[in-house]
């Protein structure tokens, strides 16, 4: 029986839309193309009774599936209109929720929202569907099949203020439901109830996770894997675009949306947007800078770290033209991304399978170079605060160590071999064995140096990742040369009675007892520029209201801020002279003096500092308190010794110190 007239002009119309929105400006094709390429790249539950995926020949997608009602594929929807015309059969005894919901039908991003219609909608434990009627006789006008991919966003307030109702969306692989209602509980009944039906479901696998079982079950048949291989050209390179990803991700942009600024769309989409940037590889002279964007994406959006291993995984297995150079970039890339990113389990044994194999095919070559490599890299990494550097990017890419630039007080600076696994306490401990300080009763440590702050590194922290940051700076501050700089020097308390005179450690200590950041310290209070310029400071004396008055009155905010740090660099200046001019007197009394023995004159002198051998901490605020009773305890004890000469002093009953923080510890 034909179809009715205006049934067979509407499945025209969606034919045409179908064709019209074909992602990537694809080309027309048949309708039995696009339903062998729906069902290539169909997602499957666990435990699926189907036939091992080995048996089953999977091709590449050839387009996206859209989160439209409109993108359904004809033949599916012809199925739909069929069944709208039975109806249902009974009062829907495996609802869980129903009730009236409103749709938005049109609309969206390029066009103005329009009022939804009402619709009957049912939800049960596989799908949510909607009809034109609560009658048992309605028809249904939709349905979307919910799995452990669908996501629901929660109603917000900003489109209640701007539509007068509460938003309900829901994702589905080929749909996205926007529902609304005007009562807030109903809302969220319907999304505590979607959401429960999404957590009961079984988590889906695509083809490739499929492939990757098949391939760890038959890792030690080499004939297996060569047939898998062949008959799966969905592990294979291509050539051309992917329009799905590898692995499964959450439907929906909600929940997988990157921190807020950093411009990422869903997950789903920049897993197909990476892998066109990979294939961007392959002609590049100069790959450092995309694969930095890639690693940067990787380090943004941690999910996407298996997807991009499986797609670099998929690009060098069997390549047109194994060992060339567009093949080795994705090598060179794929080493990059081993030290710097750790695979989850089920990818760690995907990507070793791999390595083996291309090593056991081709001996020798620089492929099996990298990906031996890349297997001993695997072992190492342990996770990276920041992404590789150029510098670090371009070594890597030819398998070779960076060179670190090390500054010592005193001596020229040192130049150490490191590669990207290397911690600040590994250099350090090689800069004392170069400089005979292994057996010094002082302790050294790396420092770093930046027009941000000066600190010392923890021992853990890798150097490769201090570089990073330095290279980072350098493109926020361009005007800093240079950026930043590792600094090798004393760390902890002083002893220099056991340092002899004239050894390396003693002129390396020398240069350190009085450093230019302790002229912050003896600086006097310094009035604070108001965060109001109609704010003045509190005065404290007729000076100080004077000094306030000439240097915050009748001048805008920005004006007294630039006046303020001019005025506590000219008090710099000025300590820095007259702590100079100290040193420069006792510096005159040295006359006649040969370099050594001035210089153990001067050491001398700086130890009569009452504070002269104690090391500065950064404590927890919560800490301080505690520290500061601590010391008045101890000094009102000594002092009381002082006044009452060979009595014994009746000590306070004090509570054991804290713990001091570990190296490198911020104060709060």
């Amino acid at each position: 029986m034909p179809f009715p007239g205006g049934l067979w002009w509407l499945l025209c119309c969606r034919q045409g839309f179908t064709l019209l929105r074909r992602d990537y400006g694809e080309t027309g094709k048949g309708a039995a193309d696009d339903e062998e390429a729906e069902e290539s790249f169909e997602l499957r539950t666990k435990g699926d009774p189907e036939g091992p995926a080995s048996q089953v020949k999977l091709t590449q997608p050839s387009r996206a599936s859209s989160g439209s009602e409109r993108s359904l594929p004809v033949p599916e929807e012809m199925r739909s209109l069929i069944r709208e015309k039975c109806g249902r059969m009974q009062d829907e005894p495996d609802a869980i929720v129903k009730g009236w919901l409103q749709r938005e039908v049109r609309g969206g991003v390029k066009t103005p929202w329009l009022r939804p219609r009402k619709y009957w909608f049912v939800l049960t434990q596989d799908s949510l569907d909607y009809y034109s009627g609560c009658e048992v006789s309605a028809r249904r006008l939709g349905s979307l099949v919910l799995t452990s991919l669908c996501s629901v966003l929660w109603p917000d307030k900003q489109t209640y203020k701007e539509t007068g109702y509460w938003a309900v969306t829901v994702f589905g692989r080929k749909h996205c439901y926007r529902l609304y209602t005007e009562h807030l509980n109903e809302a969220v009944h319907w999304v505590c109830a979607l959401q429960k039906v999404i957590v009961s479901k079984a988590p889906v696998q695509t083809p490739t996770q499929l492939l990757m079982c098949d391939l760890e079950e038959n890792r030690n048949s080499p004939e297996i894997l060569d047939q898998i291989y062949h008959n799966n050209p969905i592990l294979c390179y291509t050539a051309g675009p992917i329009y799905a990803p590898l692995l499964p991700f959450p439907y929906g942009a909600g929940e997988n949306a990157a921190p807020s600024g950093q411009g990422y769309a869903a997950l789903r989409d920049e897993a197909v947007r990476l892998f066109h940037s990979l294939q961007q590889l392959e002609g590049m002279r100069e790959p450092a800078l995309l694969m930095q964007g890639v690693l940067q994406t990787c380090h943004d959006l941690p999910p996407l770290v298996d997807e991009i291993y499986c797609q670099l995984v998929k690009q060098t297995t069997e390549p047109p033209t194994p060992g060339s150079p567009a093949d080795l970039r994705y090598w060179q890339l794929l080493t990059c991304m081993s030290c710097t990113f750790t695979p989850s389990p089920s990818i760690l044994c995907y990507l070793q399978l791999h390595l083996q194999r291309t090593e056991n095919r081709f001996p020798g070559s620089e492929m099996a170079q990298y990906g031996h490599f890349i297997t001993e890299a695997l072992h190492k990494t342990k996770g990276r605060a920041c992404v590789p550097s150029l510098g670090e990017i371009a070594g890597l890419m030819g398998l070779q160590e960076m060179v670190c630039t090390v500054h010592c007080p005193g001596t020229a600076v040192c130049h150490v071999a490191i590669t990207s696994h290397t911690t600040a306490q590994e250099v350090a401990q090689e800069l004392m064995s170069r400089l005979g300080l292994t057996c010094s009763p002082n302790s050294f440590a790396l420092y770093e140096e930046s027009w941000q702050h000066e600190c010392p590194l923890p021992e853990d922290v890798l150097v490769a990742d201090v570089l990073a940051r330095f290279e980072s700076l350098a493109g926020e501050e361009p005007h800093q040369k240079p950026p930043g700089r590792l600094w090798f020097r004393h760390y902890g308390c002083l002893d220099m009675d056991s340092v002899p005179c004239n050894s390396q450690e003693f002129a390396l200590l020398f240069e350190q007892l009085f450093p230019p950041g302790l002229l912050h310290s003896r600086l006097g209070p310094l009035p604070s520029p108001p965060s109001n310029p109609k704010v003045f400071p509190a005065a404290c004396g007729f000076l100080a209201g004077a000094l306030s008055a000439g240097l915050w009155g009748g001048s805008s905010l920005a004006k007294q801020q630039v006046e303020w740090k001019q005025h506590l660099h000219g008090r710099l200046r000025e300590e820095a002279v007259s702590v100079m001019g100290a040193i420069m007197d006792k510096w005159k009394q040295l006359q006649g003096m040969g370099r050594l023995e001035a210089m153990t004159a001067y050491v001398d002198l700086v130890g009569e500092w009452s504070v002269f051998s104690s090391a500065p901490f950064d404590v927890e605020a919560h800490l301080a308190k505690e520290i500061v009773q601590l010391l008045q305890a101890y000094l009102c004890s000594k002092k009381h010794q002082q006044e009452i000469p060979g009595t014994p002093v009746q000590h306070q009953e004090l509570h054991p110190a804290p713990e001091l923080p570990e190296m490198g510890s911020s104060l709060s």
